[in-house]
């Protein structure tokens, strides 16, 4: 018997026989033998709860444009663009939300605006093939803006046809008249999605009202609200954020700076700009982070790609599930025309970034390596 018990586990279990065989024996009082009588205490056994990521990554880059259709198919590269995004797609694949500037329809047949057609410079109209859709959904973009100045190029078949490949592909898109937001849920985190450009059948930049209404609506609805905007001047003369209205040949380009400012106040997280086809700097405001250019990126032949206009930074960013900050990185990658997009080791874009951030805001709120890093920083 003496061996038996050594060979049973302690607990509950193995008192109340103990209790049993004595009382049997006569060896235990009545006030014990209630005692055993008393229901065992359950025992919790502890699981650990499966880990939740509250932190949401974003991928997010700039103009994107893989050829264009018009006037003919010389303007579209050798490889039907399937290697357009070939050295970006673990960066962009591994992110919770992947973002780019759509510049130019998705369309087989059609012709041009014909308001285009009447500008006195030489226009530049971008019209991809209907397939080149399914590119951008095999590189993982889940969000695209259509608002800017080619998402006219082709009038209203270009811009319909264009959200119809969309839809088919399941990429979430915003920024014009007839499709100005865009909600939905991804793991469980719900996004409010709009986009704005200064251009003809666009939702305003220049409207800040308008566009606080929005985002306004959008942040009731939503966790997250990711903000696009197509604006400033175009080129080498227009790095930096002036905090002032901006024109470019003599079309308004809006005050991004005031713009981004307003957008955050209104209820956006995350504030990613594009359209000046180089990169600007960056500012973390009321903990929420704005990129006031993400410059070129994918950009086949027709966008000059020349000293900083082939910088192509890939923003990866961190942000918690109330849309604040935590960190990031600038991943940076470069193109050229005879060989397309490729990583830059030399740091070149996060380099620049880094230099127009420091010139151009006292205190942005946050710091950036030369490697890229970024890190918010507490400002006294």
């Amino acid at each position: 018997m003496e061996g038996f018990f050594l060979l049973m586990k302690p607990g509950p279990k193995l008192i109340s026989f103990c209790v049993l065989c004595l009382s049997i024996a006569g060896c235990i009082n009545p006030a014990m033998q209630q005692a055993a009588k008393k229901p065992e205490t359950a025992v919790d056994t502890i699981i650990p709860k499966p880990t939740v990521d509250s932190t949401v990554h974003i991928a997010a880059v700039g103009d994107m444009m893989l050829g264009t259709a018009y006037p003919n198919t010389n303007g579209l590269p050798p490889d039907s663009g399937k290697n357009s995004f070939k050295e970006a797609l673990p960066d962009l694949r591994e992110a919770d939300i992947a973002f780019g500037n759509l510049e130019g329809v998705l369309l087989d047949t059609g012709a041009p605006s014909a308001m285009k057609l009447k500008f006195r410079s030489k226009p530049y109209l971008f019209k991809m093939p209907e397939y080149y859709g399914g590119i951008f959904k095999d590189a993982g973009f889940d969000m695209l803006s259509v608002g800017n100045n080619h998402s006219n190029d082709f009038g209203l078949l270009g811009r319909d046809n264009t959200m119809k490949v969309l839809d088919s592909l399941g990429i979430h898109y915003a920024g014009l008249k007839t499709s100005p937001t865009k909600i939905f849920t991804l793991n469980g985190v719900k996004y409010g999605f709009c986009a704005f450009s200064p251009n003809s059948q666009t939702v305003s930049l220049l409207d800040v009202e308008g566009a606080k209404a929005i985002i306004q609506n959008l942040k009731l609805q939503s966790d997250i609200v990711i903000v696009s905007f197509h604006g400033g001047g175009e080129g080498v003369a227009f790095e930096h954020v002036t905090q002032a209205s901006e024109s470019y040949k003599g079309e308004r380009r809006g005050n991004v700076y005031a713009f981004a400012h307003a957008a955050i106040d209104a209820g956006a997280d995350v504030i990613l700009g594009n359209g000046p086809h180089v990169s600007r700097a960056m500012e973390l405001y009321k903990d929420r982070l704005i990129a006031y250019s993400l410059g070129n990126f994918c950009t086949y032949r027709s966008v000059s790609v020349d000293g900083v206009c082939g910088l192509a930074p890939l923003l990866k960013l961190r942000i918690d599930k109330k849309g604040r900050f935590l960190g990031g990185n600038i991943v940076s990658y470069r193109q050229s025309h005879d060989r397309g997009l490729e990583r830059d080791t030399l740091n070149r874009a996060s380099r620049r970034i880094k230099m127009l951030t420091e010139t151009d805001f006292g205190q942005p709120g946050l710091s950036i390596s030369e490697d890229g890093a970024i890190t918010p920083v507490t400002v006294n």
